[in-house]
């Protein structure tokens, strides 16, 4: 009995030994990778691990191992409470921009990296930042006098018992509320609504402020489709096999319904303006939003395409495109890396694609909000004339 838990100890302290090298050369591997811009994450939650997981089967601890597993398991845990993994985790991406930044990663590839900082950081503002900022629903950019104030929504900082809240009394509060920490602020009163959407109905109204302060259930199927799709593509961008594939969607599937459930995923088919509409930790996101997300990192992708190797004889000029610090010489003349396009053109084609996404969005906005205006009650049935 004695020799039997002694060699349990002895199974879980090597567990333990051996998670902390990994998690250790993880590190090591994720800091010495220059195109890697954020820092290796110690989570002990599977898809936030950086890897730790599959790391421990390669090495051979798994479920057939159950003590050993739950030392390394042990080792993250300890880590992650004491670098406050988990939660950094949560506050890195607890806005819809700070998601799109990881998804827009994913999908675009390692092969922007083989252009400079300036070049990468035009495409991406073009491709991504612009289109899906000015597209989620927290400001309006038609709206410049009332500094984006979004249509329906009040001013945070609106003077203290003023009917009109559509009208800021701290501007540079409200400019640094809205644009650095994506606030939209509180719907407004019905009437004062009405004002900014002639066509606001009642019952919308009242069906949005709902799904806003009441609803819990809306967003376990969007939560789970929506994170469903995101893992398994994230898996076949990494071309995982379909095994990998099938789980990482799976398990992205329970992850949204959960957090749909819980009520951090909401969604309506129909916001104040008639659109549909999800809120992520309270934030909105509109489908032009993701259209243009998944539109531009998608033609970004495919315009930095693979590089090519060119080779160019003795005294003859490097070719158009070609890759910093890829020049090598051979015998005979040099050797270059070479991409596709200019930066010029991926920012283009990336700025295209994200208007083709932002459009694709918008159509999908009127056919979902049309079926849902079938589901609203006629005004006959409230009385209203």
């Amino acid at each position: 009995m004695f020799q039997q838990l002694r060699n349990l100890g002895r199974s879980v302290k090597k567990g333990f030994n051996q998670g902390v090298q990994l998690q250790d050369q993880l590190a090591t591997e994720r800091s010495a990778n220059k195109n890697v811009k954020k820092r290796y994450s110690h989570s002990v939650i599977p898809g936030l691990d950086g890897g730790y997981y599959k790391g421990l089967s390669q090495i051979g601890i798994d479920s057939s191992k159950p003590a050993e597993m739950a030392g390394a398991i042990g080792a993250r845990l300890l880590t992650d409470v004491a670098d406050d993994a988990s939660r950094h985790t949560y506050w890195r991406y607890n806005h819809p921009m700070a998601i799109g930044d990881v998804i827009a990663e994913q999908i675009i590839g390692d092969n922007i990296y083989n252009f400079n900082s300036a070049q990468r950081a035009a495409i991406e503002l073009g491709a991504i930042g612009v289109p899906v900022a000015s597209h989620l629903g927290v400001f309006d950019i038609t709206n410049p006098g009332q500094l984006g104030r979004a249509k329906g929504f009040a001013q945070t900082y609106a003077a203290e018992g003023s009917e009109d809240r559509r009208e800021t009394a701290n501007p540079a509060a409200e400019l640094f509320d809205r644009y650095a920490l994506g606030r939209r602020g509180r719907p407004l009163k019905y009437a004062t609504a009405q004002q900014d959407i002639p066509d606001l109905t009642k019952e919308r109204y009242s069906n949005y402020m709902n799904t806003l302060y009441n609803d819990r259930t809306s967003g376990v199927i969007p939560g789970a489709v929506g994170i469903g799709l995101a893992g398994g593509m994230a898996a076949a961008l990494g071309k995982g096999n379909l095994k990998n594939i099938i789980g990482s969607t799976a398990l992205g599937a329970g992850v949204g319904a959960g957090l749909g459930a819980t009520g951090a995923i909401k969604a309506t088919r129909e916001n104040l303006e008639g659109k549909p509409e999800a809120f992520i930790a309270g934030f909105p996101v509109g489908l032009e939003s993701v259209g243009g997300l998944l539109g531009g990192a998608g033609a970004v992708r495919a315009a930095t395409g693979p590089s090519t190797t060119v080779r160019t004889p003795i005294g003859v000029d490097p070719p158009k495109n070609a890759v910093r610090g890829s020049k090598k010489k051979v015998p005979g003349g040099m050797t270059y890396e070479v991409m596709p396009n200019s930066a010029r053109k991926v920012f283009g084609y990336g700025v295209a694609g994200a208007a083709a996404g932002i459009v694709a969005g918008k159509m999908m906005n009127s056919l979902i909000a049309a079926g849902a205006r079938k589901d609203l009650p006629s005004t006959d049935e409230y009385g209203i004339y």
